[in-house]
């Protein structure tokens, strides 16, 4: 049996927010090109169905707030709190997470394609279906997220902690594991397993990625085996 050991883990920075922040208002701070939002406070805001090329958002929080849908190329979210708000199916291409906390938020379907993410945490998040295909992340965490269908396809996910989430049938084909830790997961039917190469994985969750493990190596089972 492999010996376990013990790893230190460093824990996400966490956003630097002043604690006074001005109200953002639809007409002046709506998502467009190029636009800059510093400093604002997002309520109940619907801001859906955007398509909006180099946005940057910094020191902002958002409570509430409808994103769904929204398309964001080349995105940069620094310093941000986003409480219960709605990122389903946002895109973002080329885009970058840093110092950031994601709460009991929806977003399915999310996708981060060839981007970077840093010092963010993604509490009670419903990030099922979503999509991180060439993204690298450095200190990140996903706590009690149901990841259902993830795509981690070519992603490095050496600085990735994943605690309680649900990860069935995610897709890990040709991602960078090496340092990847996982505990309290549900792995089951988990796709590109051959790749986990020196991911860090608590006992307890061995006896569900076996089922994984046996079928990305061809191996059958079967209660039908006769013994000698």
């Amino acid at each position: 049996m492999p010996a376990t050991r013990r790893v230190s883990v460093r824990q996400p920075r966490k956003p630097a927010i002043p604690v006074s922040l001005d109200e953002a208002v639809p007409v002046l701070h709506d998502l467009e090109d190029e636009v800059v939002c510093e400093k604002l406070e997002f309520g109940g805001l619907d801001l859906s169905d955007r398509d909006a090329d180099s946005v940057e958002l910094a020191q902002c929080r958002f409570r509430g707030t409808d994103l769904s849908g929204t398309l964001l190329p080349h995105l940069r979210l620094t310093d941000c709190e986003i409480q219960t708000s709605n990122f389903a199916n946002v895109r973002v291409d080329s885009g970058s997470m840093h110092r950031a906390v994601f709460a009991e938020s929806r977003m399915t379907g999310f996708a981060l394609t060839n981007g970077k993410v840093g010092d963010v945490v993604f509490d009670q998040c419903r990030l099922d279906l979503s999509g991180w295909r060439f993204t690298g992340f450095d200190n990140v965490q996903f706590r009690d997220c149901k990841l259902t269908g993830a795509d981690f396809t070519n992603a490095d996910l050496r600085g990735a902690q994943f605690v309680g989430c649900d990860l069935t049938g995610a897709q890990f084909h040709h991602a960078t594991m090496a340092g990847a830790r996982f505990r309290r997961c549900d792995l089951l039917d988990i796709a590109g397993i051959t790749y986990w190469r020196g991911a860090i994985i608590h006992p307890d969750d061995l006896p569900a990625l076996s089922y994984s493990l046996a079928a990305g190596l061809g191996i059958a089972l079967s209660e039908d085996v006769a013994a000698d």
